[in-house]
């Protein structure tokens, strides 16, 4: 091991070497720190686009202090902590099968348990996309961390934690739309197994109408429903297509906006600040017009929240992101709107 990483300090000092003058040096306990001539800024964009190859194992940072360039170099702590991802993982077993249970007359563990392995294919599927884009990118990044939290659905879903830069746009890109384009693929398939499954809700329980977005009615006309009720497995393919279309918006670290950087640069920061006045506006015309409360007021607000983080530079944010990854971008917004209704729930 000591002789892996004596090897690989050694390569990242001829990469910083090759596009430098380096005029001091200082060995760190866990890596190394080079003093570069400031009359060599220019060449620190052209620098970024080495590191990928260093990005899985080297913490780098590049700063500016005193007139003169700092690029330090240090090993990631390898702290494997899966236990955690499991235990909380099988607690949102627990939870959203107890809620599928609730869906059942006679309170049916089996049908419960169905109802939760559906709901966590759905946004575990979104997580998984994103874990797999990173990790061919060679990006740092942890399993999936379900939440159980006692929500109609028994979850507030499944967050991943990125260690580490991004190494450049298409990496940020890549990273960005996989979630959604894999959740949405699952939200497809369980809608359209669920819609296929006749049910019956328990009697004299509280009915909640759903707004449908155009994706779910399109796949409706294709697969026959057998109830005019909807089964908790299509409520699941429901839900994925709802918290798609919120992580797509083009809005601070959300999905969506990590994709639109990606596209557009820096003027995604314009869009970020701009979307929520307009999903609060939006939503107010909307229940002004239809007399129905509009999800967009509330979303917006949270967007409000998102829109004052400030999303990170990628090493290399000079190369722009090829023509076959703009097209998908635009794609996968299309896509999004498909996943939108604005009065996705009534209650009855």
């Amino acid at each position: 091991m000591k002789e892996l990483k004596e090897d690989l300090i050694e390569r990242f000092r001829d990469v910083v070497y090759e596009h430098f003058n380096v005029y001091d040096f200082q060995e760190l306990e866990k890596g190394i720190r080079f003093y570069v001539d400031v009359t060599d800024r220019e060449k620190v964009e052209i620098f970024k686009e080495k590191l990928i190859e260093f990005i899985p194992h080297l913490n780098i940072e590049i700063g500016y202090r005193y007139g003169e360039i700092i690029i330090e170099a240090t090993f990631r702590e390898e702290k494997n902590r899966n236990w955690i991802n499991l235990i909380l993982l099988i607690a949102t077993i627990a939870s959203t099968t107890f809620v599928g249970m609730g869906f059942t007359p006679d309170f049916n563990i089996l049908e419960g348990l169905k109802f939760s392995l559906a709901i966590i294919f759905v946004l575990g599927s979104h997580e998984m996309g994103h874990y797999l884009a990173a990790r061919i990118w060679g990006m740092k990044t942890s399993l999936p961390y379900f939440i159980p939290f006692p929500t109609i659905v028994g979850t507030l879903g499944a967050i991943i934690k990125h260690k580490g830069p991004i190494p450049n746009r298409n990496a940020l890109f890549d990273v960005g739309v996989s979630g959604p384009l894999v959740g949405i693929a699952a939200s497809v398939l369980i809608t359209a197994i669920g819609l296929t499954l006749p049910y019956q809700p328990v009697q004299g329980g509280t009915y909640i109408e759903l707004g449908t977005p155009i994706l779910f009615d399109a796949i409706s006309l294709l697969v026959s429903p057998k109830s005019e009720f909807l089964h908790p497995i299509a409520f699941a393919g429901w839900v994925g297509m709802l918290v798609t279309f919120f992580n797509l918006l083009p809005v601070g670290q959300l999905d969506g906006g990590h994709v639109l950087r990606a596209m557009i640069g820096e003027k995604a920061d314009i869009v970020s600040k701009i979307m929520p006045a307009l999903m609060i506006i939006g939503g107010w015309l909307f229940s002004f017009l239809s007399g129905e409360q509009s999800i967009l007021i509330f979303w917006g607000i949270i967007a409000l929240i998102f829109s004052m983080q400030q999303h990170p530079k990628p090493l290399n944010d000079r190369t722009p992101i090829d023509r076959r990854r703009f097209v998908v971008g635009i794609a996968t917004f299309i896509i999004a709107i498909l996943c939108f209704n604005p009065a996705p729930i009534r209650y009855s």
